[in-house]
């Protein structure tokens, strides 16, 4: 039987199961982009700007906070306890300040805002080097399959790799 996970741990091994079996987040984000905390609701990543993220200003491409929003929100349904993450019914990004240029750090919280039984509900906020506020989006998922699948929440599926402890 599968054990019961905390969620920094569950949320790190759903996105282990991201770079494993998805083709656009391994390509995109890879090695750069890391969980640094969560909690039920909550979660907290942040990316390391290359240039693969970049657009031709060399600053980060609107396409790859789009992907980040896409994740984020998916994370934070993660945070909630579901290893299946549902699909994306809606996605919206707004753009602030720029979020960096290569070498630089973004920042990102997303937040579970609420979770229905049909519907997940998500925020996601991005933060620059300066601290200021770069981006935010939003992200809605359809949920009700991933409940579905579910059996215990923060329970990884039998067979999936887990996120070692550190």
């Amino acid at each position: 039987m599968a054990q019961k996970l905390p969620p920094l741990r569950f949320v790190r091994s759903v996105l282990k199961s991201f770079m494993a079996e998805s083709g656009l987040e391994p390509k995109l984000l890879g090695p750069h982009l890391r969980v640094t905390n969560a909690v039920a609701g909550k979660v907290d990543f942040e990316l390391d700007i290359t240039k693969d993220h970049t657009n031709r200003l060399k600053i980060i491409h609107g396409g790859t906070i789009a992907s980040m929003v896409d994740l984020g929100g998916s994370l934070a349904v993660a945070s909630m306890g579901l290893y299946a993450t549902g699909v994306s019914t809606d996605l919206n990004v707004t753009y602030l300040n720029s979020g960096g240029k290569v070498g630089d750090k973004i920042s990102v919280t997303a937040v579970c805002d609420k979770m229905g039984k049909t519907l997940a509900y998500t925020s996601i906020t991005f933060r620059n080097a300066k601290g200021e506020l770069a981006a935010r989006g939003s992200h809605t998922k359809y949920v009700t399959q991933a409940w579905k699948a579910q059996g215990n929440p923060f329970t990884p599926p039998e067979g999936a790799e887990i996120e070692e402890d550190n």
